[in-house]
């Protein structure tokens, strides 16, 4: 499976190019596989891009900035949608790919009993949250941004 990443090599557009730069350094960070195509220099990309972003993804203009991301011939999303699951520690769910084992979004996955493989999710939707247990995720929360302030904390210490 690859990763094809529309960019726009020659944009005047600062924010896409910065949209573009963080969307590439992240999978690059991640170690992803990914192929960067080009929508500017190259008609070919730039029509295959525009036919393949679904019709209710597209803009009120009809034509579908970069980055535009895919997993093959499956259109994973825009910016805006590789975002939120980079906030929602869900970008392998987001990709198509299986996260890789011991990761954030695998252990999440397996909490919820989504277990991951090939790409594919389970079929399981995630349960209500009782009263009882919604109250637990504000724990969980907590518990994640200590752990994150902790590795903050070892990586200045590592640093000096």
């Amino acid at each position: 499976m690859v990763i094809k990443v529309f960019l726009a090599s020659s944009s005047g557009s600062t924010a896409i190019k910065k949209k573009q730069q963080d969307v590439v350094g992240f999978l690059e960070a991640l170690k992803v596989e990914y192929t960067q195509l080009d929508i500017a220099c190259n008609e070919e990309n730039r029509m295959w891009m525009r036919q393949n972003v679904p019709e209710d993804k597209k803009p009120s203009n009809g034509i579908p900035l970069p980055p535009q991301i895919f997993n093959e011939e499956s259109y994973c999303g825009d910016y805006e949608t590789f975002f939120d699951a980079k906030e929602d520690n869900s970008v392998y769910a987001f990709l198509g790919l299986p996260p890789p084992p011991g990761s954030k979004e695998a252990v999440q996955a397996d909490k919820a009993g989504l277990i991951v493989e090939n790409g594919t999710h389970g079929e399981e939707a995630e349960p209500e949250a009782t009263p009882e247990e919604s109250t637990g995720h504000a724990g969980e929360e907590e518990e994640q941004e200590e752990e994150e302030e902790d590795l903050e904390e070892t990586q200045e210490e590592e640093a000096e």
